[in-house]
Order: C-alpha cells, then structure tokens, then sequence
C-alpha cells in the first residue's frame, strides 16, 4: 500500500500531537512530535542551568552540549502512544508544565538547535508513512509532504484546554499565566528568525476551536481518503 507523509503544523496548545498521534495510530504510520523534541532540549537546558533564572540561554553551552541530547520515543504500554524520553529517561510529564512551557519558544528559535532536529527529524521520516507534528514540518521539514494540515484555534480555547489538561494531571495551573503564555509564544513561533511559524501555501487549515476530537479526526481522515482511497 502507497504511504505518505502527513505534515501537521499549526498554533501552540492546538491539540496537533493528540490528533497526530491518532491518526498515526489508526493508519499504522510512525509518529513523531517535534515540539516535544524542542521541550526535551529546554528541560535539559534547565536542568542544567543553560537557562538562568532571568531566562537568558547560555548559547555557547547549549551548543557544546547538544550532542550530549539523546531525544527518542518509547510506546507507552497503558496509552497506546509513545512517550518521549531523554537520554534514556521518560519525561513526558516533565516537558509538559508551565516551566518549560515558559522557555520553549526561546530555544526553539535558536538556529542551531532547530538545525540538529530537523536532521533528525528528516530521518525519521525518510521512508514516508509517517505523521509529524510542529511549526516547520510543511515549509522546512518536509515541504514535498502529499499532506499538509495547518491547525488554529483562539488564545482563548487553547489557554482553556492547556489549563484543564495540567488540573487532568494532577498539576497546579493559573489560567491567566496560561494564557499570556500561549499569547507570547505566537508571537515569538511567528517571529523569529529562523523558521518562523507560517501556513505553507499548500496546507489545508483546521480551525478546531469548536470541534470534538471525534470531529476533527474524521475532518482529518476525509483529507487522508482524498489522497489515499483506500485507507
């Protein structure tokens, strides 16, 4: 059967990795979550204090230290889905909360970061039959992907649904925090210089802010069927 690779880009907190990950799991494809990638370098940067406390990065250190940033993926057994780990450590949770949240934006705009994860994302992907999620898949990653999806929702929705998804976790959350948060990570993912967050001219948008998860993955599968009848 033909395989494809599906180009999932869109706003922060949009719910792009839950629908991937679906998707993925109902076509049989591999599925990779970059942002969780960029998360993974930012909690390794806090852990060791690349980031200080007035958020400044140490770009010299992070850049000596990147080869010591072993990201890959494990099938969680109870979920179904993978887990992201970081040098061998599972830290799905810990990529989550609102301090990494706080400083993703800032590591994923550096040039050299993003450089190094997009070689490996390229590779995981080289065979096709795979769905990834991010910023940059469809105009950097894979701009020749036969499916692009751009996914927007309102500030107002993804900070409602970030802030019920940490509460779900056992987390504490400010929604008001939530919110600015989501606000200025727009404007740097649409910003910076390298990269910047952006509809390919190609991409199908999905606006989900009022759809199930059971709506957008049939919107999700439609777009899939027009390409591959089969599936």
């Amino acid at each position: 059967m033909k395989k494809i690779t599906i180009a999932i880009d869109g706003l922060s907190s949009c719910g792009k990795s839950t629908m991937a990950k679906d998707l993925a799991k109902r076509l049989g494809y591999i599925y990779v979550d970059t942002g969780a990638m960029y998360r993974a370098v930012t909690l390794y940067s806090l852990r060791n204090n690349i980031i200080g406390e007035d958020g400044t990065v140490d770009l010299d250190a992070l850049r000596d230290r990147m080869d010591d940033i072993k990201i890959s993926f494990i099938l969680n057994e109870e979920t179904g889905r993978p887990d992201t780990c970081l040098n061998g450590e599972v830290v799905e949770n810990f990529i989550r909360g609102m301090e990494v949240s706080s400083h993703v934006s800032d590591i994923a705009a550096i040039g050299f970061v993003r450089e190094a994860l997009v070689r490996q994302q390229q590779q995981m992907g080289k065979d096709k039959g795979v769905v990834m999620d991010g910023r940059d898949i469809g105009t950097v990653v894979f701009p020749d992907a036969e499916l692009k999806i751009f996914v927007t929702a309102s500030a107002q929705v993804r900070a409602e649904r970030r802030y019920k998804e940490l509460l779900g976790k056992g987390q504490e959350a400010d929604f008001d925090e939530i919110l600015r948060n989501v606000e200025e990570r727009d404007y740097i993912d649409s910003h910076r210089e390298v990269s910047p967050l952006r509809k390919a001219d190609d991409a199908i948008e999905l606006d989900n802010s009022h759809l199930t998860i059971a709506e957008q993955n049939e919107w999700l599968m439609e777009k899939v069927r027009a390409i591959l009848p089969e599936s």
